[in-house]
Formats: structure tokens, C-alpha cells, sequence
């Protein structure tokens, strides 16, 4: 299930929605956030669209596209689902200027785990919604062998913050195109920015450098959406400032969220493995700075399968690693050439 938005044939405008998701004690502002999920999710249940309408920030409003349309989609939604259950998880975790709660249940008529998340803004607006099957996307390609010998795509010590093959360790496996999808970030004594983080240039990875993983050819650029502020998102744009590149063999590399006019490569160019592809940013559907790396069979944005992305030649956590798919939570660098 999907919200309204998505209905009509939007399906991955919420791309990147950044959340860690891992169990910790909870502090005043986190029980506050479990309470607000608990209160938004028993008002959908219930079919309280007016009030959530009300809830909603004027991003989420344009993206689901009106009252009438959320209301609709309720309503198919109880109509496939039936009651909720049993509770299976409940957590809560920041990201930048939100809070995320997320919720895995079981439905009377479900197809099995559903899992319900809301995105809170610190004006305790809503951001951000879905309700979905938890399950990941179906792959042709779980024994895939990346053909590509990649490079991270970046210099010093990242975070895996999405990674992995299962719906767990990697918010992206539900989408078809992203099943195999990375989110990576810089973080310092366990914050990916330094002070308050109101503004880009507080985060640790912004304006770092890009880099190509393998040779390829320049297939798609945007360079000139601007940056979001840190807890806005513009999911109308999803990839942000991107480029795409065509690695051979059927491997199509995605690169999203760059610095607005940071891009220095332009499209049919020829790039080779460490070439400067442009600069980290915040731009399209993105709560905070980071890169959003992922392969697929398939040039198209949003289209075809996604390619498991093996990576050559790193260190995690201190341990090299001659061939592997990061996983989240793991701190990882590129090997010296």
C-alpha cells in the first residue's frame, strides 16, 4: 500500500527518507515522538483524514495532492488490511530536524508485516508518511555478480547509514529499483553534523568530494536544484542535483543528491575510477546531507531492476575487505590506490 501520491504513478517520490532505526532508551523528546505515532497511526486507522490533513506540512499536502485523495486512499487501505492486529515493533529515532517513528504490525487481512512510519517535524508537523508490506522488493537478482570493479565513491572514513539486503538494515529493499541501494554519511562522536545543524553546512559530509567507482560515460545530469534546508525534503524532485552513469556490461550507477552547481562532469563525457563527479549535498527528496548510491539494469530513473553493488578494496571498522556490500552501522574507507 502506498499513500495517495504514490497511487497515481509516483510510486518512489519518497525517496531517501533518512532514519536510523536501531532500539535505544528513549529520551522525553523520543517518548514524545512514540506518542505522536501511536496518535497519528490510531487516527488513520480510524479514518480521520481531516485532522491529519491538518497535520500535514504544505510538502506532504502538494505530494498527496488533496483531502479527497488521502481520504480515498484510507479507505483502500482499510479495505485491504482490515484491523490491525498485533503490534510487532515500535521504534523511534532523529533524523536532522525530524523525528521518524516507525511500526510493524499485522493485519486480519494483511498479506503478512506491514510497516506504518510518520516523519515529524520539530513544528510537530507531518513530513512524511507511508504504509507498506515490510517485506523487500522481489529481485532476479540475488545471486548477481557485480561486473564493475567499484571504488567507494569517496575519500576517508563514511557511515553506511542504509545498507544491506533486507528491509532491517536498509529502508530502500521495498522499491523495486533501489533493492540494493546505499545511504552514506559522515559522522563525528556519533553525529553526522557539528552544533545545532540548522544549516548545510553544519554537516560533516557536505561539500565532500564525489568520485566515479569505475570508468564509465556520462548518461544524465542535473546540477541546478537547490539545496534543501537540514529537515525539509522536495519530493516532487526525488534524485535532487544527479548524475548517471553507464558502467558497461548493463550496470547503471545512480548518484543523487549533490550540491546545487557542485557537478563537474556533463553528459557523453568518459570518467575514470576517482574522477571528481561533483560535491555531497542535500538537494531532492533529502532530509540532511549524505549520498545516495545504488546500481540498476536499467538507465531509467525509477525503472528496471536493482543490481546488488560489491565494493573492492575497503576497511570496516579497521578490518580490510577485498570484495563486499556494505551493511548499515559500519564505518568504511576506500584503501589507499
Amino acid at each position: 500500500m502506498q499513500s495517495g501520491h504514490e497511487q497515481r504513478g509516483r510510486t518512489r517520490r519518497r525517496w531517501c527518507l533518512l532514519g536510523l532505526l536501531w532500539p535505544f532508551a528513549l529520551s522525553a523528546q523520543e517518548s514524545d515522538t512514540l506518542q505522536t505515532g501511536r496518535e497519528l497511526t490510531e487516527r488513520f486507522y480510524a479514518g480521520q483524514t481531516d485532522a491529519l490533513w491538518d497535520r500535514f506540512n504544505p510538502a506532504m499536502r502538494e505530494a498527496l495532492g488533496s483531502l479527497q485523495q488521502f481520504a480515498d486512499f484510507q479507505q483502500q487501505v482499510a479495505g485491504q488490511l482490515g484491523d490491525e492486529q498485533a503490534v510487532l515493533s515500535e521504534n523511534v529515532a532523529p533524523a536532522a530536524r525530524y523525528q521518524v517513528y516507525l511500526r510493524q504490525a499485522t493485519f486480519e487481512q494483511g498479506p503478512g508485516p506491514i510497516v506504518i512510519q510518520w516523519t515529524v517535524t520539530d513544528a510537530d508537523q507531518v513530513a512524511g508518511f507511508f504504509i507498506q508490506p515490510a517485506q523487500a522488493a522481489p529481485s532476479p537478482y540475488t545471486d548477481y555478480q557485480t561486473h564493475a570493479r567499484l571504488r567507494l565513491p569517496f575519500r576517508g572514513d563514511w557511515f553506511v547509514y542504509w545498507g544491506g539486503r533486507d528491509v532491517a538494515s536498509n529502508y530502500h529493499a521495498r522499491a523495486r529499483d533501489q533493492r540494493y541501494a546505499y545511504d552514506f554519511l559522515r559522522l563525528e562522536d556519533g553525529r553526522s553534523y557539528r552544533g545545532e545543524g540548522t544549516r548545510n553546512s553544519d554537516y560533516y559530509c557536505f561539500d565532500e568530494p564525489i568520485l566515479a567507482p569505475a570508468p564509465g560515460t556520462v548518461l544524465a545530469v542535473e546540477n541546478e536544484l537547490p539545496d534543501n534546508a537540514p529537515g525539509a525534503m522536495d519530493p516532487l524532485r526525488p534524485l535532487g542535483n544527479h548524475v548517471i552513469l553507464d558502467l558497461g556490461q548493463g550496470e547503471y550507477a545512480f548518484f543523487a543528491h549533490f550540491r546545487q552547481g557542485s557537478v563537474a562532469v556533463e553528459t557523453g563525457d568518459q570518467v575514470a575510477t576517482g574522477d571528481t563527479l561533483g560535491a555531497c549535498g542535500n538537494s531532492g527528496n533529502s532530509s540532511e546531507p549524505h549520498l545516495h548510491f545504488h546500481l540498476q539494469d536499467s538507465p531509467q530513473p525509477f525503472g528496471g531492476d536493482g543490481l546488488p553493488a560489491a565494493f573492492m578494496d575497503y576497511r570496516v571498522d579497521g578490518e580490510t575487505v577485498e570484495r563486499g556490500e556494505p551493511v548499515r552501522g559500519e564505518r568504511i574507507r576506500p584503501l589507499a590506490k
